[in-house]
Protein backbone atom coordinates (compact mmCIF):
# COMPACT_ATOMS: atom_id res chain seq x y z
CA UNK A 1 0.00 0.00 0.00
CA UNK A 2 1.12 3.48 -1.15
CA UNK A 3 0.28 7.04 0.29
CA UNK A 4 -0.66 7.56 -3.42
CA UNK A 5 -3.19 10.35 -4.66
CA UNK A 6 -6.05 7.89 -6.37
CA UNK A 7 -8.33 5.26 -5.11
CA UNK A 8 -9.16 2.90 -7.62
CA UNK A 9 -12.06 0.84 -7.20
CA UNK A 10 -14.44 -2.19 -9.01
CA UNK A 11 -17.09 -0.34 -10.38
CA UNK A 12 -14.19 1.12 -12.54
CA UNK A 13 -14.54 4.53 -10.85
CA UNK A 14 -10.95 6.63 -9.73
CA UNK A 15 -11.17 9.34 -6.59
CA UNK A 16 -8.40 11.36 -7.12
CA UNK A 17 -7.25 13.55 -4.07
CA UNK A 18 -6.95 16.69 -5.17
CA UNK A 19 -4.92 18.03 -1.97
CA UNK A 20 -2.42 15.19 -2.43
CA UNK A 21 0.84 16.59 -3.47
CA UNK A 22 1.06 14.22 -6.54
CA UNK A 23 -2.49 15.23 -8.16
CA UNK A 24 -1.88 17.05 -10.67
CA UNK A 25 1.00 14.72 -11.95
CA UNK A 26 -1.33 11.88 -11.23
CA UNK A 27 -4.31 13.84 -13.43
CA UNK A 28 -2.21 14.43 -16.46
CA UNK A 29 -1.64 10.48 -15.95
CA UNK A 30 -4.87 9.40 -16.20
CA UNK A 31 -6.22 11.74 -18.39
CA UNK A 32 -5.48 10.24 -21.97
CA UNK A 33 -8.29 7.32 -20.90
CA UNK A 34 -10.62 8.24 -17.84
CA UNK A 35 -13.20 10.90 -18.30
CA UNK A 36 -13.86 13.17 -15.43
CA UNK A 37 -17.63 12.94 -13.71
CA UNK A 38 -17.68 14.86 -10.79
CA UNK A 39 -15.06 17.69 -9.32
CA UNK A 40 -15.95 19.06 -6.16
CA UNK A 41 -13.63 20.54 -4.15
CA UNK A 42 -11.31 17.69 -2.36
CA UNK A 43 -12.09 14.43 -4.17
CA UNK A 44 -12.69 14.37 -8.19
CA UNK A 45 -14.53 11.60 -9.77
CA UNK A 46 -13.25 9.36 -12.92
CA UNK A 47 -14.52 7.00 -14.98
CA UNK A 48 -13.14 4.27 -17.14
CA UNK A 49 -15.47 3.92 -20.36
CA UNK A 50 -14.84 1.09 -22.94
CA UNK A 51 -14.80 4.04 -25.74
CA UNK A 52 -12.11 5.94 -23.28
CA UNK A 53 -9.77 3.14 -23.26
CA UNK A 54 -10.19 2.26 -27.36
CA UNK A 55 -9.08 6.08 -27.52
CA UNK A 56 -5.90 5.52 -25.20
CA UNK A 57 -5.39 2.54 -27.36
CA UNK A 58 -5.67 3.87 -30.72
CA UNK A 59 -3.44 6.77 -29.63
CA UNK A 60 -0.39 4.73 -28.90
CA UNK A 61 -1.58 3.58 -24.98
CA UNK A 62 -1.18 0.16 -24.21
CA UNK A 63 -3.29 -1.56 -21.43
CA UNK A 64 0.34 -2.54 -19.79
CA UNK A 65 1.04 1.29 -19.82
CA UNK A 66 -2.61 2.09 -18.17
CA UNK A 67 -1.94 -0.69 -15.70
CA UNK A 68 0.82 0.70 -14.37
CA UNK A 69 -0.60 4.24 -13.98
CA UNK A 70 -3.08 2.69 -12.07
CA UNK A 71 -0.36 0.80 -9.61
CA UNK A 72 1.83 4.04 -9.46
CA UNK A 73 -0.66 6.19 -8.34
CA UNK A 74 -3.12 3.88 -6.38
CA UNK A 75 -3.65 4.60 -2.31
CA UNK A 76 -4.66 1.17 -1.84
CA UNK A 77 -4.27 -2.21 -4.17
CA UNK A 78 -6.78 -2.29 -7.40
CA UNK A 79 -8.64 -4.77 -7.67
CA UNK A 80 -7.35 -7.48 -9.46
CA UNK A 81 -10.97 -8.23 -11.40
CA UNK A 82 -10.41 -4.28 -12.91
CA UNK A 83 -7.14 -4.38 -14.31
CA UNK A 84 -8.61 -7.97 -15.83
CA UNK A 85 -10.91 -6.26 -17.32
CA UNK A 86 -8.80 -3.10 -18.44
CA UNK A 87 -6.82 -5.13 -20.46
CA UNK A 88 -9.69 -7.43 -22.08
CA UNK A 89 -11.08 -4.21 -23.25
CA UNK A 90 -8.28 -2.57 -25.05
CA UNK A 91 -7.74 -5.92 -26.56
CA UNK A 92 -10.76 -6.29 -27.94
CA UNK A 93 -9.91 -3.09 -30.31
CA UNK A 94 -7.92 -4.06 -33.45
CA UNK A 95 -9.08 -7.69 -33.25
CA UNK A 96 -10.99 -7.19 -35.97
CA UNK A 97 -9.70 -5.45 -38.97
CA UNK A 98 -10.64 -3.52 -42.10
CA UNK A 99 -8.49 -4.27 -44.91
CA UNK A 100 -7.89 -4.06 -48.60
CA UNK A 101 -7.57 -7.32 -50.65
CA UNK A 102 -6.18 -7.62 -54.11
CA UNK A 103 -8.42 -9.81 -54.94
CA UNK A 104 -11.65 -9.92 -52.70
CA UNK A 105 -11.56 -5.28 -52.37
CA UNK A 106 -12.64 -4.20 -48.94
CA UNK A 107 -12.07 -7.08 -46.42
CA UNK A 108 -13.13 -7.48 -42.40
CA UNK A 109 -10.36 -9.92 -40.63
CA UNK A 110 -9.49 -11.50 -37.69
CA UNK A 111 -7.51 -12.64 -35.35
CA UNK A 112 -9.77 -14.74 -33.68
CA UNK A 113 -12.79 -16.33 -35.86
CA UNK A 114 -15.08 -17.19 -33.17
CA UNK A 115 -15.23 -12.84 -32.65
CA UNK A 116 -15.41 -13.13 -36.42
CA UNK A 117 -18.46 -15.12 -36.42
CA UNK A 118 -19.84 -14.06 -33.24
CA UNK A 119 -20.51 -10.42 -35.29
CA UNK A 120 -21.16 -12.23 -38.52
CA UNK A 121 -23.83 -13.39 -37.03
CA UNK A 122 -25.51 -9.94 -35.39
CA UNK A 123 -28.85 -8.28 -37.63
CA UNK A 124 -27.04 -5.42 -38.06
CA UNK A 125 -23.55 -6.58 -39.61
CA UNK A 126 -24.54 -9.98 -41.36
CA UNK A 127 -26.29 -7.39 -44.40
CA UNK A 128 -23.18 -5.54 -44.65
CA UNK A 129 -21.16 -8.54 -44.96
CA UNK A 130 -20.17 -10.61 -48.52
CA UNK A 131 -18.87 -13.93 -48.84
CA UNK A 132 -16.83 -15.49 -46.27
CA UNK A 133 -13.14 -16.42 -47.56
CA UNK A 134 -11.99 -17.99 -44.69
CA UNK A 135 -11.98 -18.78 -41.26
CA UNK A 136 -10.80 -15.29 -40.05
CA UNK A 137 -12.53 -13.18 -43.09
CA UNK A 138 -15.14 -11.91 -44.96
CA UNK A 139 -15.82 -10.13 -47.90
CA UNK A 140 -17.24 -6.40 -47.35
CA UNK A 141 -19.69 -4.53 -49.35
CA UNK A 142 -17.01 -1.26 -49.87
CA UNK A 143 -20.03 1.19 -49.79
CA UNK A 144 -20.57 -0.39 -45.56
CA UNK A 145 -17.53 0.68 -44.63
CA UNK A 146 -18.66 3.16 -42.28
CA UNK A 147 -21.80 1.72 -41.33
CA UNK A 148 -20.47 -1.40 -40.69
CA UNK A 149 -17.46 0.41 -38.55
CA UNK A 150 -20.52 1.85 -36.82
CA UNK A 151 -22.26 -1.25 -35.92
CA UNK A 152 -19.15 -3.54 -34.93
CA UNK A 153 -18.60 -0.73 -32.39
CA UNK A 154 -21.94 -0.38 -30.50
CA UNK A 155 -21.18 -4.20 -30.49
CA UNK A 156 -18.24 -3.90 -28.43
CA UNK A 157 -16.04 -4.80 -31.25
CA UNK A 158 -14.42 -1.71 -32.52
CA UNK A 159 -12.24 -2.44 -35.67
CA UNK A 160 -9.31 -0.70 -37.00
CA UNK A 161 -9.40 0.40 -40.62
CA UNK A 162 -6.60 -0.43 -42.36
CA UNK A 163 -8.21 -0.09 -45.56
CA UNK A 164 -6.09 2.75 -47.05
CA UNK A 165 -7.34 5.97 -48.78
CA UNK A 166 -7.61 7.33 -52.17
CA UNK A 167 -5.46 10.12 -52.66
CA UNK A 168 -8.00 12.19 -53.88
CA UNK A 169 -6.80 15.04 -56.70
CA UNK A 170 -3.67 16.29 -56.22
CA UNK A 171 -3.24 19.94 -55.21
CA UNK A 172 0.35 21.19 -54.20
CA UNK A 173 0.43 22.47 -50.90
CA UNK A 174 3.70 23.54 -48.99
CA UNK A 175 3.71 25.50 -45.39
CA UNK A 176 5.33 28.94 -45.54
CA UNK A 177 7.54 28.71 -42.47
CA UNK A 178 8.90 33.13 -42.81
CA UNK A 179 8.68 34.69 -39.63
CA UNK A 180 7.43 31.69 -37.94
CA UNK A 181 7.25 27.50 -37.44
CA UNK A 182 5.18 25.15 -36.46
CA UNK A 183 5.27 24.06 -32.18
CA UNK A 184 6.76 20.93 -31.54
CA UNK A 185 2.87 19.62 -30.51
CA UNK A 186 1.35 21.51 -33.53
CA UNK A 187 3.59 19.24 -35.85
CA UNK A 188 3.11 16.06 -33.41
CA UNK A 189 -0.57 16.32 -33.95
CA UNK A 190 0.16 16.35 -37.80
CA UNK A 191 1.89 13.48 -37.83
CA UNK A 192 0.19 11.49 -35.48
CA UNK A 193 -3.20 12.01 -37.87
CA UNK A 194 -1.46 11.53 -40.92
CA UNK A 195 -0.09 8.31 -40.09
CA UNK A 196 -2.87 6.91 -38.21
CA UNK A 197 -4.58 7.65 -41.55
CA UNK A 198 -8.25 9.64 -40.41
CA UNK A 199 -8.95 10.92 -36.36
CA UNK A 200 -9.20 13.72 -34.02
CA UNK A 201 -6.66 16.27 -32.78
CA UNK A 202 -7.96 17.22 -29.29
CA UNK A 203 -6.20 21.22 -28.82
CA UNK A 204 -7.08 24.17 -26.34
CA UNK A 205 -8.82 27.11 -27.95
CA UNK A 206 -6.22 29.46 -29.16
CA UNK A 207 -3.61 26.50 -29.52
CA UNK A 208 -3.72 26.95 -33.19
CA UNK A 209 -5.85 24.29 -34.27
CA UNK A 210 -5.82 25.83 -37.90
CA UNK A 211 -2.34 25.35 -38.23
CA UNK A 212 -2.64 21.39 -37.59
CA UNK A 213 -4.92 21.70 -39.94
CA UNK A 214 -2.84 23.04 -42.75
CA UNK A 215 -0.06 21.18 -41.72
CA UNK A 216 -2.14 18.17 -42.50
CA UNK A 217 -2.66 19.66 -45.91
CA UNK A 218 0.65 19.81 -46.91
CA UNK A 219 0.95 16.55 -45.95
CA UNK A 220 -1.68 15.51 -48.25
CA UNK A 221 -0.76 17.79 -50.77
CA UNK A 222 -4.85 17.07 -51.85
CA UNK A 223 -7.89 19.03 -52.79
CA UNK A 224 -9.11 19.52 -49.27
CA UNK A 225 -13.25 19.95 -47.91
CA UNK A 226 -13.18 22.03 -44.93
CA UNK A 227 -16.33 22.05 -42.99
CA UNK A 228 -16.73 24.94 -40.42
CA UNK A 229 -19.35 26.07 -37.55
CA UNK A 230 -20.11 29.36 -39.31
CA UNK A 231 -19.03 32.51 -42.01
CA UNK A 232 -16.84 34.25 -39.58
CA UNK A 233 -15.22 30.93 -39.25
CA UNK A 234 -14.87 30.08 -42.74
CA UNK A 235 -13.01 33.82 -43.67
CA UNK A 236 -10.79 33.29 -40.80
CA UNK A 237 -9.37 29.43 -42.11
CA UNK A 238 -9.07 31.34 -45.51
CA UNK A 239 -6.97 34.51 -44.06
CA UNK A 240 -4.91 32.16 -42.09
CA UNK A 241 -4.44 29.52 -44.84
CA UNK A 242 -3.23 32.36 -47.38
CA UNK A 243 -0.82 33.80 -44.70
CA UNK A 244 0.54 30.35 -43.12
CA UNK A 245 0.71 28.25 -47.01
CA UNK A 246 1.42 28.70 -50.37
CA UNK A 247 -1.99 28.85 -51.36
CA UNK A 248 -3.57 31.92 -52.83
CA UNK A 249 -6.79 33.57 -52.55
CA UNK A 250 -8.13 32.34 -56.04
CA UNK A 251 -7.56 28.44 -54.76
CA UNK A 252 -9.85 28.59 -52.11
CA UNK A 253 -13.55 28.49 -52.59
CA UNK A 254 -16.49 29.48 -49.77
CA UNK A 255 -19.38 27.35 -49.55
CA UNK A 256 -21.94 29.27 -47.66
CA UNK A 257 -25.17 31.15 -47.58
CA UNK A 258 -23.60 34.12 -49.52
CA UNK A 259 -21.42 32.04 -51.60
CA UNK A 260 -21.47 28.79 -53.57
CA UNK A 261 -17.72 28.54 -54.60
CA UNK A 262 -15.92 25.25 -55.42
CA UNK A 263 -11.76 25.14 -55.57
CA UNK A 264 -9.03 23.14 -54.81
CA UNK A 265 -9.39 23.73 -50.87
CA UNK A 266 -13.59 24.71 -50.53
CA UNK A 267 -14.26 25.82 -46.97
CA UNK A 268 -17.95 24.95 -46.31
CA UNK A 269 -20.32 25.73 -43.35
CA UNK A 270 -22.22 22.80 -41.51
CA UNK A 271 -25.02 25.45 -41.58
CA UNK A 272 -25.34 25.42 -45.37
CA UNK A 273 -24.23 21.93 -45.56
CA UNK A 274 -27.57 20.95 -43.37
CA UNK A 275 -30.29 23.15 -45.14
CA UNK A 276 -33.02 20.84 -46.56
CA UNK A 277 -35.22 22.25 -49.71
CA UNK A 278 -38.15 19.88 -49.59
CA UNK A 279 -37.19 17.46 -47.65
CA UNK A 280 -33.46 17.34 -49.12
CA UNK A 281 -30.16 17.70 -48.35
CA UNK A 282 -29.42 19.26 -51.12
CA UNK A 283 -25.56 20.65 -50.48
CA UNK A 284 -24.19 17.45 -49.17
CA UNK A 285 -23.27 16.68 -53.17
CA UNK A 286 -20.48 18.98 -52.63
CA UNK A 287 -19.02 15.79 -50.96
CA UNK A 288 -18.98 13.84 -54.01
CA UNK A 289 -18.94 17.23 -55.82
CA UNK A 290 -14.45 16.95 -56.48
CA UNK A 291 -12.23 14.23 -55.69
CA UNK A 292 -11.33 15.26 -52.38
CA UNK A 293 -7.98 13.98 -50.94
CA UNK A 294 -8.72 15.08 -47.36
CA UNK A 295 -11.60 16.54 -45.37
CA UNK A 296 -11.42 18.26 -42.03
CA UNK A 297 -14.18 19.19 -39.67
CA UNK A 298 -13.43 21.82 -37.78
CA UNK A 299 -15.73 21.79 -34.00
CA UNK A 300 -15.86 18.24 -35.04
CA UNK A 301 -17.50 17.92 -31.53
CA UNK A 302 -20.72 19.69 -32.97
CA UNK A 303 -20.91 17.39 -36.08
CA UNK A 304 -24.60 17.77 -37.23
CA UNK A 305 -26.43 14.12 -37.19
CA UNK A 306 -27.01 14.42 -41.16
CA UNK A 307 -22.87 15.32 -41.63
CA UNK A 308 -22.47 12.14 -40.37
CA UNK A 309 -24.84 10.14 -41.60
CA UNK A 310 -22.92 11.28 -45.04
CA UNK A 311 -19.49 10.81 -43.66
CA UNK A 312 -20.24 7.07 -42.96
CA UNK A 313 -20.13 6.75 -46.65
CA UNK A 314 -16.68 8.42 -48.02
CA UNK A 315 -14.48 6.15 -45.55
CA UNK A 316 -11.99 5.81 -48.14
CA UNK A 317 -11.49 10.70 -48.05
CA UNK A 318 -9.10 10.78 -45.23
CA UNK A 319 -11.11 12.75 -42.50
CA UNK A 320 -9.49 14.82 -39.90
CA UNK A 321 -11.61 15.90 -36.80
CA UNK A 322 -10.49 19.58 -34.80
CA UNK A 323 -11.89 20.07 -31.23
CA UNK A 324 -11.20 21.33 -28.15
CA UNK A 325 -12.92 18.96 -26.05
CA UNK A 326 -14.26 15.42 -27.51
CA UNK A 327 -17.16 16.11 -24.70
CA UNK A 328 -20.54 15.53 -26.66
CA UNK A 329 -23.90 16.31 -24.70
CA UNK A 330 -25.81 14.43 -26.63
CA UNK A 331 -23.66 11.01 -25.90
CA UNK A 332 -22.46 10.62 -29.69
CA UNK A 333 -18.91 10.67 -29.06
CA UNK A 334 -19.03 7.09 -30.39
CA UNK A 335 -19.89 8.08 -33.73
CA UNK A 336 -16.80 10.47 -34.06
CA UNK A 337 -14.76 7.46 -33.10
CA UNK A 338 -16.16 5.42 -35.76
CA UNK A 339 -16.88 7.92 -37.94
CA UNK A 340 -14.30 10.59 -37.80
CA UNK A 341 -11.64 8.71 -36.59
CA UNK A 342 -10.17 7.81 -33.05
CA UNK A 343 -8.52 10.35 -31.06
CA UNK A 344 -4.80 10.71 -32.39
CA UNK A 345 -3.70 13.31 -30.50
CA UNK A 346 -4.09 15.40 -27.35
CA UNK A 347 -2.35 17.68 -24.57
CA UNK A 348 -3.57 19.21 -21.33
CA UNK A 349 -4.76 22.59 -21.56
CA UNK A 350 -2.25 23.78 -18.59
CA UNK A 351 0.87 21.93 -20.51
CA UNK A 352 0.02 24.23 -23.28
CA UNK A 353 -0.11 27.30 -21.22
CA UNK A 354 3.23 25.93 -19.11
CA UNK A 355 4.80 26.54 -22.45
CA UNK A 356 3.23 30.20 -22.51
CA UNK A 357 1.15 29.60 -26.14
CA UNK A 358 -2.49 30.20 -24.13
CA UNK A 359 -2.76 32.53 -21.64
CA UNK A 360 -3.16 31.66 -17.83
CA UNK A 361 -6.96 31.33 -16.85
CA UNK A 362 -7.93 32.95 -13.23
CA UNK A 363 -11.56 31.01 -13.32
CA UNK A 364 -14.13 32.56 -11.00
CA UNK A 365 -17.91 31.97 -10.13
CA UNK A 366 -19.57 34.69 -8.50
CA UNK A 367 -22.75 33.50 -6.96
CA UNK A 368 -25.96 35.82 -7.03
CA UNK A 369 -28.26 35.88 -4.14
CA UNK A 370 -32.15 36.41 -6.14
CA UNK A 371 -34.16 38.85 -4.55
CA UNK A 372 -37.19 37.56 -2.99
CA UNK A 373 -39.67 38.81 -5.79
CA UNK A 374 -37.09 36.77 -7.61
CA UNK A 375 -37.01 34.00 -5.66
CA UNK A 376 -40.75 34.07 -5.75
CA UNK A 377 -40.82 34.55 -9.72
CA UNK A 378 -38.76 31.16 -10.04
CA UNK A 379 -40.72 29.13 -7.90
CA UNK A 380 -43.84 29.34 -9.67
CA UNK A 381 -42.35 29.15 -13.20
CA UNK A 382 -43.35 26.26 -14.89
CA UNK A 383 -40.42 23.29 -14.39
CA UNK A 384 -39.31 24.32 -18.72
CA UNK A 385 -39.34 27.91 -17.79
CA UNK A 386 -37.02 27.55 -14.31
CA UNK A 387 -33.59 28.04 -15.61
CA UNK A 388 -34.61 30.63 -17.82
CA UNK A 389 -36.41 32.59 -14.86
CA UNK A 390 -32.93 31.99 -12.77
CA UNK A 391 -30.45 33.08 -15.46
CA UNK A 392 -32.24 36.26 -16.46
CA UNK A 393 -32.66 38.38 -13.79
CA UNK A 394 -32.52 41.72 -12.79
CA UNK A 395 -29.73 41.35 -10.04
CA UNK A 396 -27.58 38.92 -12.22
CA UNK A 397 -27.67 41.88 -14.71
CA UNK A 398 -26.50 44.22 -12.07
CA UNK A 399 -23.65 42.43 -11.58
CA UNK A 400 -22.17 42.12 -15.00
CA UNK A 401 -22.43 45.75 -15.32
CA UNK A 402 -20.87 46.22 -11.96
CA UNK A 403 -17.99 43.56 -13.40
CA UNK A 404 -17.88 45.58 -16.62
CA UNK A 405 -17.44 48.61 -15.22
CA UNK A 406 -14.97 47.12 -12.85
CA UNK A 407 -12.35 45.78 -15.83
CA UNK A 408 -13.32 48.95 -18.35
CA UNK A 409 -9.72 49.56 -18.96
CA UNK A 410 -9.71 45.55 -20.52
CA UNK A 411 -10.99 43.97 -23.73
CA UNK A 412 -14.33 41.92 -22.33
CA UNK A 413 -16.70 39.78 -23.63
CA UNK A 414 -19.91 39.26 -22.05
CA UNK A 415 -21.68 36.14 -23.08
CA UNK A 416 -25.19 34.75 -22.74
CA UNK A 417 -27.71 32.74 -24.11
CA UNK A 418 -31.06 34.25 -24.45
CA UNK A 419 -31.00 36.97 -26.28
CA UNK A 420 -33.78 39.36 -25.12
CA UNK A 421 -31.05 39.50 -21.87
CA UNK A 422 -28.12 40.01 -23.89
CA UNK A 423 -29.97 43.09 -25.59
CA UNK A 424 -30.91 44.62 -22.44
CA UNK A 425 -27.67 44.44 -21.43
CA UNK A 426 -26.18 45.77 -24.59
CA UNK A 427 -28.30 48.64 -24.48
CA UNK A 428 -27.35 49.85 -20.78
CA UNK A 429 -23.92 49.03 -20.81
CA UNK A 430 -24.19 51.12 -24.31
CA UNK A 431 -21.97 48.27 -26.24
CA UNK A 432 -22.04 46.99 -29.36
CA UNK A 433 -24.14 43.08 -29.45
CA UNK A 434 -23.45 40.19 -31.91
CA UNK A 435 -26.23 37.23 -32.44
CA UNK A 436 -27.36 35.35 -35.15
CA UNK A 437 -28.98 37.58 -36.77
CA UNK A 438 -26.20 40.00 -36.89
CA UNK A 439 -25.40 40.39 -40.56
CA UNK A 440 -22.25 39.03 -41.37
CA UNK A 441 -20.10 42.20 -42.64
CA UNK A 442 -21.07 44.08 -39.15
CA UNK A 443 -20.09 41.31 -36.99
CA UNK A 444 -16.26 41.33 -39.30
CA UNK A 445 -16.51 45.16 -38.75
CA UNK A 446 -17.42 44.32 -34.49
CA UNK A 447 -14.79 41.80 -34.58
CA UNK A 448 -12.08 43.96 -36.02
CA UNK A 449 -12.86 47.11 -34.10
CA UNK A 450 -12.73 44.55 -30.77
CA UNK A 451 -9.19 43.48 -31.90
CA UNK A 452 -8.17 47.21 -32.39
CA UNK A 453 -9.17 48.50 -29.55
CA UNK A 454 -11.10 50.53 -30.72
CA UNK A 455 -14.16 48.93 -28.91
CA UNK A 456 -13.21 47.28 -25.67
CA UNK A 457 -16.65 45.60 -25.00
CA UNK A 458 -18.61 43.22 -27.13
CA UNK A 459 -21.93 41.28 -26.07
CA UNK A 460 -22.42 38.26 -27.69
CA UNK A 461 -24.55 35.34 -27.88
CA UNK A 462 -23.64 31.77 -28.73
CA UNK A 463 -22.88 32.49 -31.94
CA UNK A 464 -19.54 34.14 -30.67
CA UNK A 465 -18.82 30.29 -28.86
CA UNK A 466 -17.10 29.00 -31.72
CA UNK A 467 -14.17 29.58 -34.30
CA UNK A 468 -13.62 33.64 -33.41
CA UNK A 469 -10.21 34.78 -32.86
CA UNK A 470 -10.14 38.04 -30.77
CA UNK A 471 -6.32 37.38 -29.17
CA UNK A 472 -6.86 40.40 -26.97
CA UNK A 473 -9.92 39.37 -25.49
CA UNK A 474 -8.89 38.78 -21.56
CA UNK A 475 -12.08 39.32 -19.46
CA UNK A 476 -15.19 36.94 -20.26
CA UNK A 477 -18.59 37.71 -18.10
CA UNK A 478 -21.03 34.68 -18.88
CA UNK A 479 -24.30 35.39 -17.79
CA UNK A 480 -26.43 32.28 -18.96
CA UNK A 481 -25.46 29.17 -20.80
CA UNK A 482 -26.79 25.77 -22.56
CA UNK A 483 -27.68 24.25 -19.19
CA UNK A 484 -24.81 22.34 -18.42
CA UNK A 485 -23.11 22.30 -21.38
CA UNK A 486 -19.09 21.18 -20.88
CA UNK A 487 -18.41 21.92 -24.25
CA UNK A 488 -19.99 25.60 -24.08
CA UNK A 489 -18.08 25.71 -21.29
CA UNK A 490 -14.91 25.27 -22.92
CA UNK A 491 -15.44 27.38 -25.96
CA UNK A 492 -16.31 29.96 -23.71
CA UNK A 493 -13.07 29.44 -21.54
CA UNK A 494 -10.92 29.29 -25.09
CA UNK A 495 -11.96 33.13 -26.26
CA UNK A 496 -10.22 34.49 -23.82
CA UNK A 497 -6.93 32.16 -23.82
CA UNK A 498 -5.42 33.78 -27.03
CA UNK A 499 -1.74 34.73 -25.48
CA UNK A 500 -1.61 38.98 -24.88
CA UNK A 501 0.89 40.81 -26.05
CA UNK A 502 2.00 42.05 -23.03
CA UNK A 503 1.77 38.74 -20.97
CA UNK A 504 -1.55 39.23 -19.33
CA UNK A 505 -3.26 36.34 -17.92
CA UNK A 506 -7.01 35.93 -18.58
CA UNK A 507 -10.08 35.65 -16.34
CA UNK A 508 -13.55 34.11 -16.87
CA UNK A 509 -16.43 34.78 -14.49
CA UNK A 510 -19.51 32.56 -14.37
CA UNK A 511 -22.50 34.39 -12.77
CA UNK A 512 -24.84 31.67 -11.33
CA UNK A 513 -28.05 32.46 -8.98
CA UNK A 514 -27.54 30.49 -6.22
CA UNK A 515 -29.68 27.56 -4.96
CA UNK A 516 -31.77 27.03 -8.42
CA UNK A 517 -31.17 24.88 -11.41
CA UNK A 518 -28.36 27.60 -12.60
CA UNK A 519 -26.51 26.41 -9.79
CA UNK A 520 -26.82 22.94 -10.77
CA UNK A 521 -25.98 22.96 -13.80
CA UNK A 522 -22.85 25.09 -13.03
CA UNK A 523 -21.61 22.29 -11.49
CA UNK A 524 -21.42 20.23 -14.65
CA UNK A 525 -20.33 23.10 -17.10
CA UNK A 526 -17.07 23.14 -14.25
CA UNK A 527 -16.15 19.41 -14.41
CA UNK A 528 -14.80 20.57 -17.92
CA UNK A 529 -12.69 23.09 -16.10
CA UNK A 530 -11.75 20.55 -13.50
CA UNK A 531 -10.39 17.92 -15.67
CA UNK A 532 -8.02 20.42 -17.50
CA UNK A 533 -5.95 21.24 -14.41
CA UNK A 534 -8.05 24.85 -13.87
CA UNK A 535 -8.95 25.40 -10.23
CA UNK A 536 -12.10 27.80 -10.24
CA UNK A 537 -12.75 29.88 -6.83
CA UNK A 538 -16.18 31.09 -5.54
CA UNK A 539 -17.37 34.28 -4.87
CA UNK A 540 -20.00 36.52 -3.38
CA UNK A 541 -21.86 38.51 -5.59
CA UNK A 542 -21.18 41.76 -2.54
CA UNK A 543 -17.35 41.18 -3.31
CA UNK A 544 -18.00 42.62 -6.80
CA UNK A 545 -20.01 45.99 -5.65
CA UNK A 546 -17.03 46.54 -3.16
CA UNK A 547 -14.69 46.16 -5.77
CA UNK A 548 -12.97 42.41 -3.82
CA UNK A 549 -12.19 40.53 -6.61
Amino acid sequence: MSNGPLIVQSDKTLLLDIDHASSDDCRKAIAPFAELEKSPEHIHTYRLTSLGLWNARAAGHDAEGVIDTLLKYSRYSVPHSLLIDIAETMGRYGRLRLESDPVHGLVLITTDSAVLTEVARAKKVAPMLGMRIDNETFAVHPSQRGHLKQALLKLGWPAEDFAGYVDGQSHEIELRQEGWSLRDYQRLAAEGFWHGGSGVVVLPCGAGKTIVGAAAMAHAKATTLILVTNTVAARQWRDELIARTSLTEEEIGEYSGAKKEIRPVTIATYQVMTTRKKGVYAHLDLFDAHDWGLIIYDEVHLLPAPIFRFTADIQSRRRLGLTATLVREDGMEGEVFSLIGPKRFDVPWKEIESQGYIAPADCVEVRVTLTDHERLSYATAEQEERYRVCSTTMTKKNVAKALAEHHKNDRVLVIGQYIDQIDEIAAELGAPVIKGDTPIKERERLYGEFRNGTIKLLVVSKVANFSIDLPEASIAIQISGTFGSRQEEAQRLGRVLRPKSDGRGARFYSLVARDTLDQDYAQNRQRFLAEQGYAYRIIDADDVFTGKI
